[in-house]
């Protein structure tokens, strides 16, 4: 029982732990209406950045259920902000290996990414900079996502 206990309260204090050292400037996740992902529902976040010099990882998080009928996802990528003109990319990203088994982590019928889309990046200014998430799927609307957020990490040096 000693030991339950003792392993119990360690896999606390570190989850504590990782949770209190996570140096995100933002992670967020906006729901997804019904898990039904239209075209016309574009999913708008917008981030601060306070340190230009600064080099940071952009991710898009994506949830889905374990009905998602698809392997990958197409994504059109906005970003607009000071000193820049609006820009857009289109991006494909693999949810699943070939024989079905999903790449993200799942939570009972609910699977998570953290899909990377920029690495090394560096903002041109400091200000307030909006990203837009639009799917680029054939179907509209494309069922069985429930969140789109995105997650904005510094670059270690």
């Amino acid at each position: 029982m000693n030991r339950l206990l003792s392993g119990v309260c360690f896999m606390l204090l570190a989850s504590c732990f990782q949770g209190c050292t996570d140096s995100a400037v933002l992670d967020t996740n906006k729901e997804i209406t019904a898990r039904n992902w239209s075209y016309a529902q574009v999913v708008r976040i917008p981030v601060t950045i306070v340190n230009p010099d600064q080099l940071y990882n952009l991710y898009m998080n994506l949830r889905h259920t374990a009905d998602y009928k698809y392997s990958n996802i197409f994504v059109l990528i906005h970003q607009g902000g000071p000193a820049m003109k609006k820009i857009t990319e289109r991006r494909e990203f693999k949810l699943a290996y070939p024989d079905g088994e999903w790449l993200g982590s799942g939570s009972g019928t609910f699977y998570s990414y953290q899909l990377l889309f920029r690495s090394n990046y560096k903002f041109p200014s400091e200000g307030t900079y909006v990203f837009e998430f639009e799917q680029n799927m054939r179907d509209n609307p494309l069922r069985e996502i429930s969140n789109v957020g995105i997650r904005v990490e510094p670059v270690a040096k």
